[in-house]
C-alpha cells in the first residue's frame, strides 16, 4: 500500500508541476526513493525524514527537481560527473531521465558512496561510476580533463575556487549545472572565464527552485 501511496504522490506532484513523466520514469524513481529512505533509517543521507509514502516537499526536491532539470540536458551530452552526491540527488533521478548519460558520482563520504554504489545496483544503472574522493582529488587524473559534457552540483554558494575546479572536467562547450534555490543571484563575481552564463530554468514552482546553466568555452 505505501508502495502504490508513493507512485500515486510521485505522479501528482510532477502533474502539479507540469513536469512529464512516463509510468516507466515514474517507477524508477520511486524505486530510488524507497532505497534511499531505507538506507537512510540508518545512515544520515538526506535531511529529510522520507516517510514510507514519501512527503511532498522530498518529492519535489529530491526527484522531480532533477527530472525537470534534464529537460535541459543538450542532445549531444553523453557525460555527467555529479559533485558532492550525497544521497544520489541530482545525480541519480538526472541518469533515470537520460539514461543515455555516462554518470560519475563523486562522494567523500564511504558511507554515502557505499549506498551510491548499491542504489546503482539495485536500479540497474549501467555506465555508473562512484569515486570515494573530494573531486578536487580527481584533477590528479589526467584521463578526467576536459572529458565530460555536463556536471552537476546542488549546493548553496558555490566560490570562484569551486567553480575552476569543475570546469576542469569539463570538454570546451561543455555545461555546468547549478541546482539553485530561490535565494541568490544567477551569476556572480565567482563566475570568470572559461566560463559564462547560458541560461537559467525555472524547476519546481513550490520550491522557488532554479538551474544555472553555465557554459565553457574555449579561450583563445
Amino acid at each position: 500500500m505505501r508502495t502504490r501511496e508513493l507512485k500515486e504522490r510521485i505522479r501528482r506532484r510532477a502533474r502539479q508541476a507540469q513536469i512529464p513523466l512516463s509510468s516507466e520514469l515514474a517507477d524508477a524513481l520511486e524505486g530510488y526513493y524507497s532505497l534511499l529512505a531505507k538506507w537512510n533509517a540508518r545512515v544520515n543521507l538526506t535531511a529529510f525524514k522520507l516517510l514510507p509514502g514519501g512527503e511532498d516537499e522530498a518529492v519535489d526536491r529530491l526527484l522531480l527537481e532533477p527530472v525537470a532539470a534534464a529537460m535541459h540536458v543538450p542532445p549531444h551530452a553523453e557525460t555527467l560527473l555529479d559533485a558532492g552526491s550525497g544521497g544520489g540527488s541530482p545525480a541519480i533521478p538526472l541518469k533515470l531521465a537520460v539514461p543515455k548519460l555516462r554518470l560519475r558520482m563523486v562522494e567523500v563520504k564511504t558511507r554515502k558512496a557505499v549506498f551510491l554504489r548499491e542504489a546503482a545496483r539495485e536500479l540497474n544503472l549501467t555506465d555508473t561510476v562512484v569515486e570515494t574522493s573530494r573531486f578536487e582529488e580527481l584533477l590528479s587524473r589526467p584521463e578526467l580533463h576536459e572529458s565530460t559534457d555536463l556536471v552537476s552540483i546542488r549546493a548553496v554558494r558555490i566560490e570562484t575556487k569551486v567553480l575552476m575546479s569543475l570546469q576542469a572536467f569539463l570538454r570546451p562547450g561543455g555545461q555546468l549545472f547549478l541546482f539553485r534555490g530561490p535565494a541568490g543571484t544567477d551569476v556572480s563575481d565567482s563566475v570568470t572565464p572559461p566560463l559564462a552564463w547560458k541560461a537559467t530554468f525555472p524547476l519546481v514552482e513550490s520550491l522557488r527552485s532554479r538551474l544555472v546553466v553555465l557554459e565553457k568555452y574555449r579561450i583563445g
